[in-house]
């Protein structure tokens, strides 16, 4: 990180929190994520290296913490009082970015926005006591980014890139950002559908389920 050379405390500030990636990864710590591999899945597009020496940067100017994991290899990375002191830091530039900037596809990858359902957002009360198996097919993505699957399940809910190769129970076609816009609470699930951006093939009861579980938490929980 190199230095602007000024006393200003927003200078002082960028010399951290303006590199690349490093808000995002500040994110995905305050959130909750402590493994490599989670903090990797909240950033695609993030090489393992970068991520590395970001995270190391990080705990040298006191932002994160970084420990062993116990009883297995691998190491835990955990935000400091200072670290976790930006969280309102990072909620008004969420903010700031709903009023001022219009979400679209390029902002919508959906199988970050299906991590986040089934890491932070999913409301596991609600699943049924048998595994769903969900395909989403996005209208509005390129072909590599457009067909993805979600297990849901009440252990453990996880997103596959590839065909899982179980019996699919429902079938959601939809614009990436008619689903970004309804995880945020900008969209109501009904007016998707009634709009045609969101539609839901299965049983009737698992369709109308679907949206429940589903928190809709905030940008930043």
């Amino acid at each position: 990180m190199r230095s602007y050379r000024q006393y200003c405390p927003i200078a002082r500030a960028s010399q951290v929190l303006a590199e690349r990636w490093t808000p995002i990864l500040l994110r995905n710590l305050i959130t909750g994520a402590e493994t490599f591999t989670e903090l990797a899945e909240g950033a695609p597009g993030l090489s393992r290296s970068l991520l590395t020496s970001r995270l190391r940067e990080l705990e040298r100017v006191g932002l994160v913490r970084i420990d062993p994991l116990p009883q297995r290899r691998g190491q835990r990375y955990r935000p400091t009082e200072a670290g976790l002191a930006l969280r309102p830091v990072l909620e008004a530039m969420g903010t700031w970015a709903e009023q001022w900037f219009e979400l679209d596809s390029e902002d919508s990858d959906p199988g970050y926005l299906l991590h986040k359902w089934c890491q932070l957002s999913l409301d596991v009360d609600r699943l049924p006591p048998h595994r769903v198996v969900t395909r989403f097919e996005f209208t509005d993505q390129p072909p590599r980014h457009r067909r993805l699957w979600v297990l849901f399940n009440r252990e453990e809910s996880e997103v596959c890139l590839t065909d899982p190769k179980f019996d699919e129970d429902l079938v959601v076609t939809a614009e990436s950002t008619a689903l970004a816009q309804w995880h945020l609470g900008r969209l109501e699930w009904s007016q998707a559908l009634r709009a045609k951006r969101i539609q839901v093939t299965g049983p009737r009861d698992l369709a109308r389920a679907l949206p429940t579980w589903n928190k809709r938490s905030p940008w930043i929980v």
